[in-house]
């Protein structure tokens, strides 16, 4: 009987990528994810850490004011995170919640799909991001 156990990753692993804005963003921040996945090994579903990736890049997309976004993977201590900034003006509604938020269908899929979501404040920026626990 032959069998394969998982290997986790062992050693933390960061990739860093500068994204034109546009149309073609979303098909290479999905292309890049797939890659980091399929290169460190991550024992995690690519097509929920893609569509992810692709909500995240889109919401980018509608608040930005830069000519980049910026797509951060990151896998550590048995989790994979995405991280996505733009270079939009950090702004937020009363209560902490980023003006940009969607309410339907982005945040449904975050929420449910996702070990854990959200948003966090940079020096010019905020950024967004999910992780998916392995």
């Amino acid at each position: 009987m032959n069998t394969r156990a998982l290997t986790r990753v062992t050693a933390p692993r960061k990739l860093r990528i500068t994204l034109t804005a546009g149309q073609a963003a979303e098909a290479v921040a999905r292309g890049e994810v797939r890659a980091a996945i399929r290169a460190w090994n991550v024992p995690v579903d690519p097509a929920v850490a893609v569509l992810l990736t692709s909500e995240l890049v889109t919401n980018a997309l509608r608040r930005e004011a830069g000519r980049t976004i910026e797509l951060v993977i990151s896998c550590a201590l048995g989790q994979l995170q995405v991280d996505v900034y733009d270079t939009a003006p950090a702004m937020a509604l009363p209560g902490g919640t980023p003006a940009s938020v969607e309410t339907g269908q982005e945040v449904m899929l975050l929420a449910s799909l996702s070990s854990s979501w959200g948003y966090y404040r940079t020096p010019t920026t905020e950024a967004r991001y999910f992780t998916l626990m392995f």
